[in-house]
């Protein structure tokens, strides 16, 4: 039996604006939300040209089609004096799960962190995203923070 290509993880480039925005558009809708076409247009164009802290974005193909993507950006941070990153959105389309293409994009912003001396990477997720979890889980350590925004 042979195994499934494994995902390849590129940055976004020009071309590739209507997969990633039909991922971004589903990542979105998971969790209840929708943008303008502008904020799409903006976050594109700062993607394509990102500034020394981001955002970042890669994309990760198999068969030559984008299925994945992930945003990122670097911060800095009072407790850590190299700063961070935050890993922002991610996503996998749901065609493609279970191939490794969310823990290929983990492990591509790792090393990212890692190239940029800020090998500390954090992200949230919904408690009740247990499919999403259980990766997390073995890629990373929850912690018993509690994410406030103002009202």
């Amino acid at each position: 039996m042979t195994q499934p290509p494994a995902p390849l993880i590129r940055p976004v480039t020009p071309a590739d604006r209507d997969a990633w925005a039909a991922l971004w558009r589903q990542y979105l809708a998971f969790y209840r939300t929708e943008l303008p076409e502008a904020t799409y247009d903006t976050l594109f164009a700062r993607l394509l040209a990102p500034g020394p802290d981001g955002p970042f974005g890669l994309l990760a193909d198999i068969d030559g089609r984008p299925v994945g993507l992930v945003h990122y950006l670097f911060h800095l941070h009072c407790w850590k004096p190299e700063g961070v990153v935050y890993l922002q959105d991610l996503f996998t389309d749901p065609a493609a799960r279970g191939r490794g293409v969310a823990g290929a994009l983990i492990t591509a912003v790792y090393a990212a962190g890692d190239a940029a001396g800020r090998p500390s990477v954090y992200w949230m997720t919904q408690r009740d995203n247990a499919t999403a979890r259980a990766l997390y889980d073995r890629v990373a350590v929850p912690t018993d923070f509690m994410r406030y925004i103002r009202g």
